[in-house]
C-alpha cells in the first residue's frame, strides 16, 4: 500500500512539472491569463491530493523511508569501531612494581657495601700515617730545630716564626683527626655512626680551657699595671704567650665542632692539643732564658706546664673510663 502511494505521488509530481513546462514554453502570447488560471486550479488540486496522502499514510511512509535510509547495501563497507583512549593506553598485564623497586634497591645496597668493604682495606695505612703527621708537624720542629734558627730577638719576626710553627702543627693535627674519624667509622658504612659526649665532659673541658686563658691574662695585666716588678715589655709577652693563646683558641673551636658533628674523635682531640701544649710551654721556658725574663714570668710558665699536665692526666683517665664503659655495654648487648 505504501509503495503504491509513493509511486502515485511521484507520477503526479512529474505530470505537474511537464504541464508547467508546456504552459510556459508552448502557449501563445495572446492567452497568458487563461493559462495561468488553469495552472493555478490544477496546482490547488495537486496540493489537496498531496495533503490527503500525507495525512492518511504518514506513519507508513515515514517507516518506509527509515527502512530505506538505514538499510545498508552490499557494496557499503562495514562500520568501523574505535576503542576509547583510556582503554587503548591501559596495559594488558601490569607487572609487580614494588618487587622491581625492592630488587633494584637490594642490588644497589649490595654494590655500595662491596665498594665500602674494598675501601676499608685502604684505611689500614692511616693507622701509621696519622701519628706520623703528628710526629713530623709537632715534635720534630720543637725538639730538633735550634732556638737560634727560630728566635732572633724580641721582635715581630720571632713572633711570626713561632706562630708559623704552631700553624704547621695545627694542620697536622687537623689531618690526624680526620684520619681518626675515618678509621672509627664502621666497616659496612650503611648506618650512620654518631657519638655524643656527655654534658659533664663538655662542661669541664670548657672550664679548663677558660682557666688556661684567664691565668696568663691576669698575670700580664698585673705586670702592665705595675703590680709585678720588673715589668715585661709587650713584645716579649707576645713572643712568649702569643702562640699559646692562638693554639688554645684553635683547640676550643675544634672541640666545639667535634661535639656538634658528634664525631668519635671528641675524646682524643684535647689529648692531641694538650700534649703539644706541653712542648710549646717547654719551648717558652727556653725562650724566657733568651729574653732574660724576670723570675715571676718563668714561674708562671712553669705553673702552666704543671696545670696542663694535670689536665692531660684527667683526659687520659677519661679515655680509660670510656674504654671500660664501651666494653661493658658491648658485653650487655652480646648477652
Amino acid at each position: 500500500m505504501a509503495a503504491a502511494l509513493a509511486s502515485g505521488y511521484l507520477k503526479l509530481s512529474s505530470n505537474f512539472m511537464n504541464l508547467k513546462m508546456v504552459s510556459v514554453t508552448h502557449l501563445p502570447s495572446s492567452t497568458p491569463i487563461l493559462s495561468l488560471s488553469g495552472l493555478r486550479h490544477k496546482r490547488l488540486k495537486l496540493q489537496k491530493s498531496h495533503n490527503l496522502i500525507r495525512q492518511s499514510n504518514l506513519p507508513a511512509f515515514s517507516r518506509l523511508r527509515y527502512i530505506i535510509c538505514n538499510s545498508s547495501t552490499q557494496w557499503e563497507p562495514a562500520p568501523v569501531t574505535y576503542a576509547s583512549e583510556d582503554e587503548a593506553t591501559l596495559p594488558k598485564e601490569t607487572p609487580n612494581i614494588f618487587k622491581n623497586i625492592s630488587s633494584s634497591t637490594e642490588t644497589n645496597e649490595a654494590s655500595e657495601t662491596k665498594l665500602l668493604m674494598q675501601f676499608h682495606y685502604l684505611r689500614r695505612p692511616l693507622w701509621l700515617l696519622g701519628p706520623g703527621l703528628l710526629l713530623l708537624t709537632g715534635v720534630v720542629p720543637t725538639l730538633w730545630l735550634p732556638i737560634s734558627s727560630i728566635f732572633v730577638g724580641p721582635n715581630i719576626a720571632s713572633l711570626l716564626v713561632l706562630t708559623g710553627l704552631d700553624c704547621i702543627f695545627n694542620l697536622g693535627a687537623s689531618l690526624f683527626l680526620l684520619m681518626a674519624d675515618s678509621t672509627a667509622c664502621p666497616k659496612n658504612g650503611t648506618q650512620g655512626f654518631h657519638s655524643k659526649p656527655p654534658f659533664v665532659y663538655q662542661f669541664w673541658n670548657i672550664v679548663a680551657n677558660i682557666i688556661g686563658f684567664v691565668i696568663p691574662l691576669v698575670v700580664a695585666f698585673a705586670s702592665h699595671k705595675g703590680f709585678l716588678r720588673p715589668e715585661v715589655p709587650f713584645i716579649s709577652l707576645a713572643v712568649l704567650l702569643g702562640p699559646y693563646f692562638l693554639l688554645l683558641s684553635v683547640q676550643m673551636i675544634t672541640e666545639v665542632l667535634t661535639w656538634h658533628w658528634q664525631s668519635p674523635v671528641w675524646l682524643v682531640t684535647p689529648v692531641v692539643y694538650e700534649a703539644y701544649r706541653l712542648l710549646q710551654l717547654m719551648r717558652g721556658l727556653k725562650l724566657g732564658g733568651e729574653l732574660a725574663a724576670p723570675s715571676w714570668m718563668m714561674h708562671m710558665v712553669r705553673g702552666l706546664v704543671c696545670g696542663w699536665v694535670l689536665v692531660l692526666g684527667v683526659q687520659l683517665m677519661r679515655v680509660a673510663w670510656y674504654a671500660g664503659f664501651t666494653a661493658r655495654a658491648y658485653q650487655q648487648e652480646s648477652m
